[in-house]
This record gives C-alpha cells, structure tokens and sequence, in this order.
C-alpha cells in the first residue's frame, strides 16, 4: 500500500545535459513488480517522447538519499537509455506515449508497488466522472521543489467526457496548469479503500496548445497502457553509474516537450501562467462575493405553520403561509 509521500518518493527528475550549458528535461516514476521467475525488479516509467527527444546515449535520474543524520540529498546516476549503435535500450507501448526501463536491484531507494497502478478500468472502478480531482507531480520546466530534487505536486479535475473505455478513449483531459517538464509524471486519485491510500491513474504525456496558446489543461494516457508497457517489457536491466551534481535551477532548463526557451520566452510563459492564476483568483473571489450580496439582500422564508389553526374568535381559520406552499 502506497501513500502519496510513497508516490513522491519514487517520482525523479529526467534529464540529459546539451552542449549549450542547458539541458532536456522529464519527469518518470518507479515501479516494483514480481517477474516471471519470481524475482523482484524495478522500472522506471516515463513518457515515450521523453527518452525520444534525448540525443545521446546515457540519461541522468535524479534519486534521492538521506545521510547518516536522516537529511536528505541529491544522488542522481547516470542511466544508459541507448546501446553503442543508437537503439533505444527502453521499450515503448505500440501505440501511446508511454515508455519503460528496467533498472538493476537496489538502485531506486523507492518505488510503487504495481498493485497501486491502476489498470484498464481504473477510473470506472472509483467511479471518476468530469469534475472529479487528480494530482500530478512533476517537474514543470525542470524546476524542482527543493534543492533535493523532489517533484511538485498540483491538483486540477477532470475535464473530459466519456472516459471508458480506455481503448476507445485512451487519454483524458485534466485542468492542470502544467508545462514542458511535467511529460511522464504519475497522475493519481485517492483509493477510496483506505485511509491515506492512493492509487495512479494514468501518465502525463502533453500540455494542450490550440494556435500556438498555452491551456491550462493536461493530458494523460490511462494507466492501462501503462501495465501494458510492463508486460511488454524485455531485455532485462539497463547499466547505470553514479552521476553527482545538485537539481539545476529552472532558469537552465529547457522542456522535453519544446526547444530550448529563451529568456524572452521564459518571462512570457511566466507572465501568462501569473495572468491564468489571477484570472482564476478573480472569479473565485467574484462567486464569493456574490454569494454573500445575495445572503444579505434575499430575506429569510418564514416558516410556515403547522397547519390549520382553531380560533375561539370569530372569523376565518388561519392558513398556511404562501412561503411554504
């Protein structure tokens, strides 16, 4: 069983440095199951356009680990993501943006149990229907959320209809305001069958774009194709080596999903991303504001009486106030 602190655990930082000082960047997670023979293994999972976009041969994965003092560092290796001839070492679902890896015992210091990734029918089994909330962690221009390298953690809520079944919609969209780096994170939904219990429901693979604008809205592959990349996956472990080096900041990061930004495309990706918040913030706060007007302005019903009451007076019985009819 695996919480959301599990799930932040087994979440790292992709990347491969470029010769211009800058580097591409993703988001993957990892994963524990049982093979065929009955050994443990453990796989990273990530986008497929993530490796892709990756020119040269070796990946770096930024792990985590905690000093003799329980303080936690960066501890990032170097992962072997294509053979001496230039073949993706990785294997790739057939047919969506999902890719997997296998790494060699004891490298991930975490990793989700394949029991918490959800399969084909995930979102039927928790009954998700538009507007219900999914989180998502990743990496969103390559910034992480502390000099550890942990990822960030955001929340939106389902913003597409139908959702099964997933071989006829086998991606859905989520309101995150995500960005280049986010491609390849866990998205996941309380379990529902325990407290704290969380289960992942699918892998962000694109940020929505319509005429070149940025919309505050994810889209992600269900997590069956997710096992399904499992299942296809062979050749055993990649070759890794240790790698040091602290999180770079965002500012030398470019997205897997796009070229490398300059500083001028960086302050308007800022700017809108502030403008989209604020707008958000302002019809929150108009609906409240509203709401309240309407509470002092509209009076209270009376209340209505129990019914017919019997006078010793002479005249009309009383009957029930027009407010309650």
């Amino acid at each position: 069983m695996t919480d959301i602190v599990g799930l932040i655990e087994s979440t790292v930082r992709l990347e491969q440095p470029l010769r211009d000082g800058q580097a591409t960047v993703g988001t993957g997670f990892m994963v524990t199951e049982t093979a065929t023979d009955g050994a443990p293994r453990t796989i990273l999972i990530t986008a497929h356009h993530v490796f892709a976009a990756m020119p040269h041969d070796e990946a770096r994965v930024g792990f985590r680990s905690r000093d003799a003092s329980g303080n936690w560092r960066y501890d990032p290796i170097s992962l072997r993501i294509r053979d001496a001839a230039g073949a993706p070492l990785w294997t790739r679902h057939p047919t969506q943006d999902v890719a997997a890896i296998e790494l060699p015992p004891g490298v991930a210091p975490m990793a989700l149990p394949r029991e918490d990734l959800g399969d084909a029918r995930v979102l039927e089994t928790l009954r998700v229907r538009p507007g219900f909330e999914m989180m998502v962690l990743g990496y969103p221009i390559g910034a992480a959320a502390n000099r550890e390298g942990f990822p960030i953690l955001r929340s939106g809520r389902v913003a597409s209809y139908p959702l099964s079944p997933a071989t006829r919609y086998p991606t859905y969209l989520v309101d995150f305001n995500v960005f280049g780096g986010n491609s390849g994170g866990p998205v996941y939904a309380a379990d529902g069958r325990g407290p704290g219990r969380i289960v992942v429901t699918g892998l962000l693979t694109q940020q929505m774009e319509v005429e070149g604008e940025r919309l505050a809205i994810g889209n992600v592959t269900q997590a069956g194709f997710i096992a399904e990349t499992l299942t296809l996956l062979t050749g055993g472990p990649a070759v890794v080596e240790d790698a040091s080096g602290e999180a770079p900041a965002a500012e030398v990061v470019a997205a897997a999903t796009a070229p490398p930004l300059s500083s001028a495309d960086r302050l308007r990706e800022s700017w809108r991303a502030f403008n989209e918040e604020l707008e958000i913030l302002l019809r929150r706060l108009w609906i409240v504001i509203r709401e309240s007007v309407m509470g002092w302005i509209t009076p209270d019903p009376k209340p209505a009486s129990p019914g017919p009451v019997q006078s010793d007076r002479p005249g009309p019985p009383a009957t029930r106030d027009a407010a309650a009819r």
